[in-house]
């Protein structure tokens, strides 16, 4: 076993230890003990589900799209239970290495956000439940004021 540190696509870094299974223990494993073989199956097939919405998240949606899930994603929007609306911190620079863009594009969604009252932020970022609407509706697009600026960047 070896300790790393990971970072994930919600931008928390965990902390995990790692160990390797022979190939021979884990089907025998995965045959003898069936609550560790239906948990394996639903984390492998979460994960799946997750790394194929990413991809399309990347080449289909805006960068500010991208950005806006990512936030709701930290912030837990759409698990069951309340929402963690204020989010761990992460820097400006992290958001734009998740999002795909750069600091400054992320500077300018996230001030954009904070003027259209989607969150509030001032060392730590709180994410309110209307920004769900940039996502699920495509709200910018209905602001004429705004919609010149909000581009498709990647």
């Amino acid at each position: 076993m070896h300790g790393r540190t990971y970072r994930h696509a919600d931008g928390i870094r965990n902390r995990r230890t790692t160990l390797k299974i022979q190939w021979d223990a884990m089907i025998r494993v995965m045959h003898e003990q069936h609550t560790f073989s239906d948990m394996f199956v639903k984390f492998l097939l979460a994960r799946s589900i997750r790394t194929q919405a990413d991809l399309v998240d990347q080449l289909f949606n805006s960068s500010e799209k991208r950005l806006a899930r990512i936030l709701l994603l930290m912030a837990e929007f759409g698990k069951p239970g309340e929402p963690e609306t204020l989010i761990p911190r992460i820097s400006q620079e992290t958001l734009a290495e998740m999002v795909g863009t750069t600091r400054s594009r992320v500077s300018f969604f996230m001030n954009r956000f904070r003027k259209l009252g989607f969150l509030e932020y001032n060392g730590r970022i709180r994410v309110h439940k209307s920004l769900l609407n940039v996502i699920l509706h495509d709200h910018l697009s209905d602001r004429p004021d705004l919609s010149r600026t909000s581009g498709r960047t990647k």
